[in-house]
């Protein structure tokens, strides 16, 4: 993705998403939560020895009962504020880690736009190459298409070739054996022999019209 963006592109980091295969708020907003969690777990334990030390180790008794509420009331007071410096603090940390880890600097790019800065080239010179390519693969088709025509072609002239030998040496094995048995001339008789046989047809499809 080219590092021209829009404002709301920019708000969101989407290059920063790219670059570091995670996004910035979402890391933020982890280690808000981990904070967040960390002061609840050590408040907890706060509440728990600060009964402890004022009960005096009597764990029996509506004091130490009272003392739980009036240290949980404590407590919770005591998140309130914390939770209020907390986002303060938390805001002003997030401000900072986002302008100076979490923004990709303009000179450095990912590997797939750095050759769109080592060979420029403008939108003309884009739809020019694409239109270019689209001309060679329509041209390296119809070579493929030509070529696979070609052959069959081949193959059919390669069939007749075999059929033509064939029949070419029917034929000498026919005239040697004609010439053999001294039947005179094979050309002359091998004509009138042609001539009966489409009489033949001539005379079956008279037949089959007929009928």
């Amino acid at each position: 993705m080219a590092r021209e963006e829009s404002h709301s592109s920019s708000s969101l980091k989407l290059y920063e998403t790219q670059f570091f295969g995670f996004t910035p708020q979402t890391c933020m907003l982890r280690i808000f939560s981990a904070f967040q969690d960390s002061l609840y777990e050590i408040l907890l334990v706060v509440e728990k020895v600060c009964v402890r030390q004022l009960s005096k180790g009597d764990s029996t008794g509506p004091e130490e009962e009272a003392l739980r509420v009036q240290a949980r009331e404590c407590n919770r007071k005591l998140q309130q504020f914390l939770d209020e410096r907390f986002k303060q603090l938390f805001e002003r940390m997030e401000a900072l880690l986002m302008n100076k880890c979490f923004t990709v600097p303009p000179n450095v790019l990912l590997p797939e736009d750095q050759p769109h800065i080592n060979y420029p080239h403008d939108f003309q010179d884009i739809l020019k190459l694409e239109s270019t390519l689209t001309d060679l693969h329509k041209a390296y088709e119809a070579e493929v298409c030509a070529r696979q025509a070609l052959q069959a072609e081949l193959e059919e002239q390669k069939e007749a070739q075999k059929h033509l030998e064939s029949t070419l040496s029917w034929i000498q094995e026919l005239q040697a054996a004609w010439a053999k048995e001294g039947n005179g001339n094979f050309q002359e008789s091998f004509r009138l022999v042609m001539e009966s046989v489409n009489k033949l047809q001539k005379v079956i499809k008279k037949i089959q019209v007929s009928s």
